[in-house]
């Protein structure tokens, strides 16, 4: 259970680097995805891109 949690926390940590990029193909703006302010800074937590992102992969890596 634990390596899942740090797996998917690294996930969003690169999912979240990699967003401004990722933007231009209209991932980040899915309706799953949260995004708020606290205290001045922005919050995104890219929960349907990160699902849709990690399916595909899956798929990639079951043809090959």
């Amino acid at each position: 259970m634990l390596r899942w949690f740090i797996t998917i926390f690294i996930a969003v940590i690169v999912f979240s680097a990699a967003l401004p990029w990722l933007e231009k193909f209209g991932i980040g703006r899915l309706p799953g995805d949260i995004r708020f302010k606290l205290f001045g800074k922005t919050i995104f937590l890219p929960f349907a891109s990160t699902v849709l992102l990690s399916t595909a992969i899956f798929l990639v890596a079951r043809l090959f």
